[in-house]
């Protein structure tokens, strides 16, 4: 009942499309600068949806639409261009992150009973990664040595019916469920996500973003520091990329959207209404970037205050026509 509850809750608080620069409480006006092939400087974010739970860990169907996980209301929402969302996957506990393979199949993680403050719940089941289309089935839920998995954050399809997943260090679980370390990160991990044909694996270590490169048997190897965010010398670091048709990587931090050159050189930095923490690209010809970012405003017009002990509500999705076009 709760969960129906907090699904029901949620749906009731979306916002109606909204220019970014009427700004509502807690925006910040943008002036993007333009990014040759990438975006125009005459270009505006706009407001698409907004409620007091969490809009995270997104990605895109194969028909375009934009996928975001929603903790508190334990689902995967779908989010059309109108602004209308709907929940496309009840029923997954704590979800923090989807991403979807080839074969349009929703992989995501679950992060069980850790969200602190909502509802005082309390269970033992631990984190998961899970495949939830066609068929629902669990892919991990525990280390080879039987440790469960713990709060989740995000994760990358790997095309082989497994996945890489953040949680401090980088994990990879394979078809199977058999996890193993990719990468134990200098502080913490995030964002994780694939170049174009899949040969090479970015994931965040606060300010840097750290590549691998991927065999064909999803091995990975030649580590390296691919990029380091160049004005977020304070603060969460990088949280959530995406990439474009082209290569280039797009990492969200303190000062907006990074884009980043397939070769790591900066191109520049896309200033954002509200700090994003996730984003894909999404549409017919995803040519239109949507990104997750903190806050909210009430239907009355006012600043959305967080109730105490409950973690990362409130969030707006907005989005910006791009010259780039995400991959499909």
């Amino acid at each position: 009942m709760k969960t129906e509850l907090s699904i029901l809750i949620a749906a009731l608080c979306l916002a109606a499309p909204a220019s970014a620069q009427d700004l509502l409480p807690g925006e910040v006006a943008t002036d993007i600068p333009a990014i040759a092939g990438v975006v125009s400087g005459d270009a505006e974010w706009e407001m698409i949806w907004s409620g007091p739970m969490t809009a995270d860990g997104m990605t895109t169907t194969a028909d375009g639409l934009l996928l975001f996980a929603q903790e508190q209301s334990n689902a995967i929402w779908k989010l059309h261009p109108d602004g209308r969302a709907f929940v496309e996957v009840p029923y997954v506990l704590g979800a923090g992150a989807a991403s979807v393979d080839s074969g349009g199949n929703i992989l995501a993680v679950e992060r069980g009973c850790t969200d602190p403050g909502l509802m005082q719940l309390t269970c033992d089941r631990p984190g998961r990664v899970m495949q939830l289309t066609p068929e629902r089935k669990v892919i991990a839920s525990a280390f080879a040595d039987g440790r469960p998995l713990a709060r989740l954050n995000d994760l990358q399809q790997d095309g082989r019916g497994g996945a890489w997943f953040t949680d401090g260090p980088l994990f990879h679980t394979d078809a199977a469920g058999l996890v193993t370390t990719v990468y134990t990160p200098t502080v913490f991990t995030n964002g994780v996500v694939t170049s174009p044909d899949g040969s090479v694996l970015y994931v965040t270590d606060m300010r840097d973003v750290i590549a691998f490169d991927v065999a064909a048997d999803g091995s990975t190897s030649n580590q390296r520091t691919f990029a380091t965010l160049s004005r977020d010398t304070a603060g969460f670091g990088g949280d959530g990329m995406a990439v474009d048709a082209a290569g280039r990587v797009y990492v969200t931090g303190d000062a907006g959207v990074y884009v980043f050159a397939p070769d790591g050189s900066e191109l520049g930095v896309i200033p954002t209404p509200r700090r994003s923490i996730t984003l894909a690209f999404a549409g017919p010809d995803r040519d239109a970037l949507y990104i997750g970012a903190m806050g909210a405003a009430t239907p009355e017009g006012v600043a959305w205050a967080t109730p105490e002990g409950v973690r990362n509500v409130a969030m707006s999705v907005y989005r910006v026509p791009m010259l780039a076009q995400g991959t499909r």
